[in-house]
This record gives structure tokens, sequence and C-alpha cells, in this order.
């Protein structure tokens, strides 16, 4: 992509009213617009770093044997009612709606009632299960905090991951594989050394949960991490009797901030006895379908990276969300620098390196300037300078002193390299 072909441009300054961290910075890049508090667009950056963090969770999802649908927004008040969740006494985040010609609707918050409901019409026997079903899907939540950028919206993408099985040992595989599907997710999105996986409360369906919290001075929740067990515990459930059960001494917590970038939950049988959702086994004998859930918001992991990833001069995208992987910039307009240019970003293109290049008639400080903005990991400087001495100017994001590789014809294979090591 040509840099002045994008409608997008940099800003010195975030609005007034943005107070995140995350929000300012991918505000001022040019990756989202705030539509009002708590609901962004993405906008063409934005959305290659969106569908990149989907692609990695797709991947993984897909590797433990999920199977992606797509639910509808649109919430059967009907089917809540049964789960005793629709009235706001019980769930008051809800958006909701009168239907024309009578009756009420809600825009989904999450969508355990509606796959429960589907799977009873697929699900009869043992040899039907066990099932992992997955989706990417906007939710739509009525918070009334919404000032933590696009960590925390009152619209955004989630995955949401349900399992079912037909024996506690079943699911508790199920829940396993889950559960290094995302340890292995969050270490490809930059962030598995910040990530811990923390026990916090189970709510009303299990005696625990586990939370995917990554350290950031920005977090709302405050765990205690035991650095040499590689686990945390949510202060909301820290408690003798908890530590005691979990194997945790106290005396190895460490008190940290952090955000909740994804979780997992137990969710036993609540949901298939309350909707039908059965099974019967080699016997002939009838069960219900035990459940679990496992959500990742999109938008927040993509405002985390931006939170813990940054630094003073912007952001610093990992080489594996980033919306393109080298930013190529060019001093000047002499027709040598403009075909080498060409030569370089086409000879990286047919490599499957993508490559943003700053062809705008600016001066070098301003391009340096919004290079460290956008934060791609790789920065590479064409001039009258390089030209004559033979070489190219390259330079990581995340490293101050830039650097020179010679032997033109060996340029995009040797990138190529420093980006496979990134």
């Amino acid at each position: 992509m040509l840099q002045s072909q994008l409608f997008t441009k940099t800003r010195k300054e975030a609005p007034t009213d943005e107070v995140a961290k995350n929000a300012q910075l991918l505000i001022r890049a040019g990756y989202i617009h705030k539509e009002m508090a708590g609901v962004y667009a993405y906008l063409p950056l934005g959305l290659r770093v969106l569908n990149n963090i989907e692609k990695i969770i797709r991947e993984e999802m897909n590797a433990i044997g999920g199977q992606e649908l797509q639910l509808t927004a649109l919430q059967d008040k009907l089917l809540w009612e049964k789960t005793n969740r629709w009235e706001d006494e019980k769930v008051d985040i809800w958006f909701k709606t009168n239907i024309k010609n009578g009756g009420e609707t809600g825009l989904g918050i999450t969508h355990e009632e509606p796959l429960t409901r589907i799977m009873t019409e697929y699900v009869s026997s043992y040899r039907d299960l066990p099932i992992l079903a997955y989706q990417f899907q906007i939710k739509f939540r009525n918070e009334t905090r919404a000032k933590s950028g696009i960590m925390r919206g009152r619209e955004f993408l989630m995955k949401d991951l349900y399992s079912f099985a037909r024996t506690e040992d079943e699911h508790k595989e199920l829940y396993d594989k889950a559960r290094h599907a995302y340890i292995s997710i969050f270490k490809r999105l930059g962030l598995g050394s910040l990530t811990y996986v923390t026990f916090a409360s189970g709510g009303i369906f299990s005696e625990f949960s586990e939370e995917f919290q990554t350290l950031s001075d920005a977090g709302e929740d405050t765990v205690y991490v035991d650095e040499e067990k590689g686990v945390a515990i949510n202060k909301e459930v820290l408690t003798d009797e908890n530590l005691n059960k979990l194997g945790l001494s106290k005396d190895s917590l460490v008190e940290k901030k952090s955000i909740e970038s994804g979780n997992i939950f137990n969710l036993g049988t609540n949901f298939s006895e309350t909707l039908g959702l059965k099974y019967k086994d080699e016997k002939g004998k009838t069960h219900p379908v035990i459940m679990g859930s496992y959500g990742i918001g999109l938008g927040r992991v993509m405002g985390t990276i931006a939170e813990v990833l940054s630094d003073d001069a912007g952001l610093i995208w990992p080489a594996t969300v980033a919306p393109f992987q080298v930013h190529l910039l060019t001093l000047g307009d002499h027709p040598d620098i403009v075909k080498q240019a060409e030569d370089l970003k086409n000879s990286l293109e047919s490599d499957g390196v993508s490559v943003l290049w700053d062809d705008r008639d600016s001066g070098p400080g301003e391009k340096f300037a919004d290079a460290d903005l956008l934060g791609l990991p790789l920065r590479i400087v064409l001039s009258s300078k390089t030209m004559e001495a033979g070489n190219i100017e390259i330079k990581k994001r995340t490293e101050e002193k830039e650097f020179y590789i010679t032997e033109q014809e060996a340029f995009s294979g040797k990138i190529k390299d420093i980006i496979s090591e990134m």
C-alpha cells in the first residue's frame, strides 16, 4: 500500500475527551475513530490489525477441533427468560428495543442460550458429542463505565467458544485443550511473557474460572502473581482457603495491576438442564450435556497491545499482528530512489512480506515521527545517501539504533530473515 493513498492521517494530539492511552495512540495514528463513548470504528490500518488477531485465534481454535459458525445479534426474549438472564435486575447491561409488530428483542451480550438451543436440534445421542463450536461476533453491552478505550467497549468483536461434552472427564479434556490454545494465542500475539493464567471467581457455575490477565498499570484488576509457577490469583478470591486449594503460598505472590484479556469458564449443566440439551448414553440412559465457555475480546487484545507494547513515540506492533511488516520510507523523489523502492517493495511482497510505502512528499522528520507513531516492526529507509553507499538503512521499532545491509540483490531475502527472527 502507498501511504499517500491512505485517507487516514496522523495527528499530533488525541481528542481531549479520550483518557485511555490505547485509544489516544490508536486515534492519533489513524487506526480507529471514536464514534461515542465505548464505540469505535476500525479504519483501514486498525482493521488489518484486528484481522491479524482474528487469524491467529481462528488457527488455534481450528487446531483443537473447533467448528466456526455465526450466531445472530438479535436475541429472543423468551429464550433468555428461561435462564433468568433477561430482566435488568439480573443482567443490567442489555441493549433492548421493541419490534414494530410487537414483542421485544435485545442485542447479544453473549451466546450460551442461543447456541444451546441450536444444539438441542442436533444432539440426542452420545455419538453426537463432543462438540467445540465458536464464532467471531459483535457483542453489545450497556456498560456504565466506558473509559478504557477499546479495552472496554459497548460494541466490540469477541471470539466465543463453547464446548459440549458427555462426561466430566471429557469436559476437562476439552477445557484443557482450550486452555492450552489460549496460552498459544497470547504467545503469538506478543503478550505471552506478560500474560498469566489467573484463578478467579467461577460465579454460579463452578468454584473457579480462569482469566488470562496481562500485566499493566492501566489494568482495572488486581492480581497476585507467583512468578516461579507462572500463575496468578485474582484479588477477589484471595483467601487462605483458596490458596491452600490451589497450592499457592502468600509469601510467593507479588501484587500487580492487570488487564483481563480472556477468560474460560466451566458451565456445568446449568444451561443444558434449563434448555433441555440432553443425550442418551450407550445404555439408553438420558444425561444433561456438560458445557464450557471461552472468550477473547479482539478489540480488548488490540488495546492491550497498544497499552503495554508502546513507548513515548508511539505504537509497537509485534510482527504477527502489525498491519504491515515493513514501513518503507523514501527520502526525496529522485527517479533512481523511486525505482529502487518499487523493486524492493515488489520483491518483498512476492516473498510474502507486507509493505507500507511512505511515498509522500514530506520531510524526513515528519516521516520518521509518523513511522514511530504507526509502530510497524521494521523501518527501511532509501535515500540518495544509501544509494551512493550501496546499502539500505534498517531500524527495528524495538531498538534505538539503525543498521545497514548491503548486496542489493539479496536485500529481500535478508529482510525476510530479519522479520522471521522477530
